[in-house]
C-alpha cells in the first residue's frame, strides 16, 4: 500500500486488504461527482420504504457488493472499539433505531468520510480534513 499513497489504512477498520480493494473497485474517485454518487456505487445509499404511516430506509441491493462488504467490516470494527464510529452508532440507537438501521445510518457515514479522504489524496489542498 505505501506505493499507493493512500491514506486509508489511517481510518480505523481498513487494513491493507480493505484499502487495496477500495481502490481497485472505485478506480479512482474522480469518477464520481459527490459523496452521494460514491455511496450510491457503494450500494449504502438509503432507499425509501413505506407503508401506511410508517417510514423507514433501507440498504440498496444494488451497487458494489464487494465495496458494500469493505465498509460493513469497517462498520463493524468501529462499532466494536471507541472510535466515533461507535459513538455515532450509539446515538442512532438511543434515537431508537434498531441494530440493522443504525449500521446502514453508520456504512453511509463511513462512505462519506471514504470519498472525503481519497479526494484527500488525491489533492490536498482539495478538501479539509473531516
Amino acid at each position: 500500500m505505501a506505493e499507493s499513497s493512500t491514506t486509508l489504512t489511517e481510518l480505523h477498520g481498513i487494513g491493507d486488504l480493505l484499502a487495496a480493494k477500495i481502490l481497485t473497485r472505485t478506480a479512482g474517485v474522480g469518477r464520481f461527482r459527490s459523496e452521494a454518487a460514491f455511496a450510491s456505487y457503494c450500494g449504502v445509499a438509503p432507499l425509501e420504504v413505506s407503508s401506511g404511516d410508517v417510514k423507514r430506509h433501507r440498504l440498496s441491493r444494488a451497487g458494489d457488493r464487494q465495496l458494500n462488504s469493505a465498509l460493513h467490516v469497517m462498520a463493524i470494527t468501529q462499532i466494536r472499539h471507541p472510535t466515533p464510529g461507535q459513538a455515532y452508532y450509539q446515538r442512532k440507537r438511543a434515537e431508537g433505531k434498531g441494530h440493522k438501521e443504525a449500521l446502514r445510518c453508520l456504512k453511509r457515514r463511513l462512505a462519506d468520510v471514504v470519498y472525503r479522504t481519497m479526494l484527500r489524496d488525491r489533492d490536498p489542498s482539495l478538501i479539509a480534513p473531516a
